[in-house]
């Protein structure tokens, strides 16, 4: 149940939202954008040479990755929140998840990588 739980994770939130901001980046009329970050943020997108867009997204790709194995082992209780006494615990249809979900994550994205 948690491996297939992490593996979702992975492909919503990692795989998917990649796609998104690549598809924005290289979609998006710098003349339409209305917020002054992303015009900013497409500004310097479209200075950078193909292969440093390839870079950026990859960047986008690992900050993804690290917040979510940070939040996972915030979750799963194998990290601790700074003055917080709370200690929260995931159940994955009424099973513990044994503070393993951050390390499975990190498994599972080290195995896709390979």
């Amino acid at each position: 149940m948690n491996e297939i739980f992490i593996k979702s994770i992975y492909k919503s939130v990692v795989e998917e939202n990649k796609k998104l901001y690549k598809n924005l980046f290289d979609n998006t009329n710098i003349d339409k954008a209305s917020d002054e970050y992303w015009k900013q943020s497409l500004k310097f997108y479209n200075s950078l040479s193909e292969e440093n867009k390839e870079v950026l997204i990859n960047i986008i790709e690992q900050t993804m990755i690290d917040t979510i194995s940070n939040i996972l082992g915030i979750i799963d209780g194998s990290s601790t929140l700074n003055g917080c006494a709370v200690e929260p615990k995931l159940f994955l249809d009424d099973n513990d998840t044994d503070s393993e979900l951050q390390d499975l994550f990190l498994e599972y994205v080290e195995e896709i990588k390979e």
